[in-house]
């Protein structure tokens, strides 16, 4: 790769990565003014036309405050956590397949590459709860680890599906075999155990159980403060952007849209990022509706429900693969 080569790379690299700051700082907005709006309340008002300005307010805020460390922290892994967090999420978009011919890089394994990174952002959790020494700190780490492992499973075995009906784990081999119809037809119970697992994965309600302010303050990143702490924020919303997009994918066609009339028009990339900001407007619902699980049924459904509904899945997918 020659030097215009990589200097083009690492723009498509920077331009990504801005857009999706500029995405997780208004997805906070958008959540704020919808379950607003659904409580009967207008949200965010006072910075600028609606608090449209409201996001640029609360990021300088961060960027200015103080940068705290507890006396009894390990202070490098402290340090280190959010960055892990932040970075797994960024990281997962490098192989997103926006179109048929856009990704920042392509490589036969992306759904793996994905699944990988997701468990690797787990990791600034647990590691961030640990290195607190606060004993909420430590209840929110270790609930992330238990549930990490148990819904991980479950969407792992979720994908299993799609896998087979696809021949691939190339994320834009999968887009290509939903050209006729889109995989939630077929798998419609991989996807809603998939999105299930992607709820807990990204630690939102009703599976936010590392936080639970009710019981935890604020869970693994109560001792965190200005900077370090957005960058949770960031890893928790990009996450969001990348389950969303993972699914798109996956189960709702990609960048296909409907062939016909007006609709023929439209590029692949806007169908692509309305089927996204469709699931990001989902997960806003759901906060605004369920409440918090308690934890025993957090694990419960886990394990006795979302596995074994998987594995059904994967036995009569493989069953009609194979008939």
């Amino acid at each position: 790769m020659n030097l215009v080569e990589t200097g083009t790379v690492v723009g498509i690299i920077v331009a990504i990565i801005s857009l999706t700051m500029l995405h997780v700082a208004y997805a906070v907005y958008f959540e704020r003014k919808v379950v607003a709006h659904m409580q009967g309340r207008l949200g965010p008002m006072r910075v600028g036309p609606h608090g449209l300005l409201q996001p640029i307010a609360d990021g300088i805020k961060l960027f200015f405050k103080e940068d705290l460390i507890p006396s009894t922290a390990d202070k490098s892994i402290f340090l280190i956590a959010p960055v892990i967090s932040a970075f797994a999420a960024l990281a997962s978009l490098a192989v997103v397949p926006f179109t048929d011919s856009f990704a920042i890089a392509h490589i036969n394994i992306g759904l793996l590459y994905i699944l990988a990174l997701s468990s690797l952002g787990a990791y600034g959790v647990i590691l961030g709860g640990w290195s607190s020494k606060s004993k909420y700190s430590f209840l929110g780490s270790l609930r992330s680890a238990a549930q990490v492992i148990s819904y991980e499973i479950a969407m792992g075995l979720s994908l299993i599906g799609v896998i087979l009906l696809s021949g691939s784990t190339d994320l834009a081999t999968i887009v290509r075999a939903q050209s006729d119809y889109p995989f939630i037809v077929p798998q419609f119970l991989g996807f809603f155990v998939f999105l299930m697992a992607a709820i807990a994965e990204t630690n939102r309600l009703p599976f936010d159980l590392p936080e639970a302010e009710t019981e935890l303050v604020a869970g693994y990143f109560t001792e965190y403060t200005g900077m370090r702490f957005s960058l949770f924020f960031v890893g928790e919303y990009a996450g969001m952007f990348v389950m969303s997009a993972l699914a798109t994918v996956c189960f709702l066609g990609g960048w296909h849209g409907p062939d016909f009339w007006i609709f023929a028009k439209v590029p692949p990339v806007v169908w692509f990022m309305l089927k996204v900001y469709g699931l990001i407007f989902f997960y806003f619902w759901i906060r605004a509706t369920l409440p918090r699980y308690r934890y025993d049924q957090l694990m419960g459904l886990g394990w006795k429900l979302f596995i074994p509904l998987a594995l059904f899945n994967v036995a009569v997918t493989g069953l009609l693969r194979v008939l």
